[in-house]
């Protein structure tokens, strides 16, 4: 097919797709703490409605859900996976304020917008709107029916997601889903990622009580000398759970660990022939890797290593100034990352046995929605679709066999037992950081990517 015209449409109009972009990510919508979620709903469902489907907010026990349809009279349906969530930015240090949308040349990038949510996911989000909105202006109508499904928890692990995702199992079924996001990297190649780790997200809480320490309040530091620190237990027990490799000392929490496969090996040596480990660190401010490894045996620990992580620490004084305080509470928010074949029912009980070996069963524990692991085949024909469409562009994708980061995919392939793919043209990054960013020029390459694999799909006979 002759994108000629799609692609000249796209750039007619592409002021007012940028202005999509600017209207999703001034819209804060941060899901841990409650701020604008309902009124970025109304945006999505809107923006499904403008193209002509339907949509519903479908309330859930947290984050409402939109769910929407749009019949082309296509022979193949296509599930439009999303989130309208995004993190905090209480804390952070930014040149512009994070929800203004501002456009302004950022580091060596060129144009870009630099705002929360802009990388992950808002603008490969109204990215995919537009792109749609184009596609259907030149054509007339769609090459797939789409299906949409677009939830405001995935910042939160997707908590409430499964069950509704139960409730609308048959409304849900497709020929395949797509996760829209920018996957270019700054020297211009495209990245395919096949699959997604798991996660489970806990947080351990180290009161005073039977064992000792304050109970009630924090008390004066000369008292440390008398009574125990919940501080210190909490330091010493987290000191248990790794070495100083940081390799995760749980027992049996490798058991289920499986080796990568002889396809993710070629996967990972055709990889190592091409990425750069330093760009890699380079973009995230860091001086050298954990591991003195190189290549593919980097890589293999990077993607199929389990990792433990503290997220934070809070307890006692840690304001200006000094203030010599015993603490009678600290809390250690963490979270594991889950490889083939780790499942989070697995890993939850082997994390409350350790405490329990280690003297801390008295720790409580709270743990949130986990989820597993998922991934696909290089040549599955959706992964071969999205290879079609980067190709189109002269690129040759850089193949992964997952991402280290994680995503609920697992819905699509053991749920709804469908295949998935994620990626695109576009360029972001700092997710989560302050200062995230999405090049202007990379939106537009998104969209036209966008294009290219809805006709790539359509056209898969299985």
């Amino acid at each position: 097919m002759d994108f000629t015209r799609i692609d000249a449409h796209i750039d007619e109009h592409f002021a007012r797709h940028l202005a999509r972009v600017q209207t999703f990510v001034r819209q804060p919508s941060i899901s841990g703490e409650g701020v604008g979620m309902r009124e970025m709903a109304d945006l999505v469902a809107g923006s499904i409605r403008q193209l002509g489907g339907s949509a519903e907010i479908v309330a859930t026990p947290g984050w409402p859900v939109v769910y929407g349809e749009l019949d082309a009279g296509a022979p193949r349906t296509l599930l439009l996976y999303g989130m309208y969530d995004v993190q905090p930015v209480a804390g952070e240090d930014w040149l512009v304020p994070p929800f203004e949308g501002r456009i302004l040349p950022f580091e060596d990038r060129g144009d870009c917008v630099v705002a929360r949510g802009v990388y992950n996911t808002k603008g490969p989000l109204a990215g995919l709107f537009s792109a749609l909105e184009s596609v259907r202006a030149v054509e007339g109508r769609l090459p797939v029916n789409l299906k949409f499904m677009i939830e405001g928890e995935e910042e939160l692990g997707s908590r409430h997601l499964p069950a509704f995702v139960e409730r609308y199992k048959e409304r849900l079924r497709a020929d395949g889903t797509y996760f829209a996001f920018y996957a270019q990297k700054k020297s211009g190649k495209p990245a395919l990622w096949l699959g997604v780790k798991g996660i489970l997200f806990f947080e351990l809480i180290c009161r005073g009580g039977a064992w000792g320490g304050p109970t009630t309040r924090g008390i004066h530091g000369s008292l440390g000398a008398l009574i125990a620190s919940p501080a210190w237990r909490m330091v010493h027990a987290l000191e248990t759970m790794t070495g100083p490799d940081e390799r995760i000392t749980i027992d049996g929490l490798y058991d289920q660990v499986i080796p990568p496969s002889a396809g993710d090996e070629r996967v990972l040596a055709d990889l190592a022939k091409t990425i750069d480990i330093d760009l890699e660190l380079r973009e995230n401010d860091v001086r050298r890797p954990k591991h003195d490894l190189t290549g593919a045996d980097l890589l293999r620990r990077y993607l199929f290593d389990p990792i433990l992580n503290i997220d934070g620490i809070v307890g006692g004084h840690h304001g200006a100034g000094t203030k010599t305080l015993l603490p009678h509470e600290v809390r250690a928010k963490m979270h594991v990352r889950l490889v083939p074949s780790m499942e989070p029912d697995d890993v939850r009980g082997k994390l409350l046995a350790h405490l329990e070996k280690i003297g801390c069963a008295d720790f409580e524990a709270h743990f949130e929605e986990g989820y597993p692991w998922a991934k696909m085949s290089p040549a599955a024909p959706i992964s071969q679709a999205m290879i079609r469409a980067l190709r189109s562009f002269g690129l040759e994708p850089e193949v992964w066999p997952n991402i280290a980061g994680s995503a609920p995919f697992y819905i699509f392939s053991r749920i709804l037992k469908q295949p998935f793919a994620m990626g695109g043209l576009g360029h972001g990054g700092r997710a989560h950081s302050p200062n995230e960013f999405a090049t202007l020029e990379g939106m537009r390459l998104f969209e036209r990517s966008v294009a290219r694999f809805l006709y790539e799909f359509a056209a898969i006979r299985e």
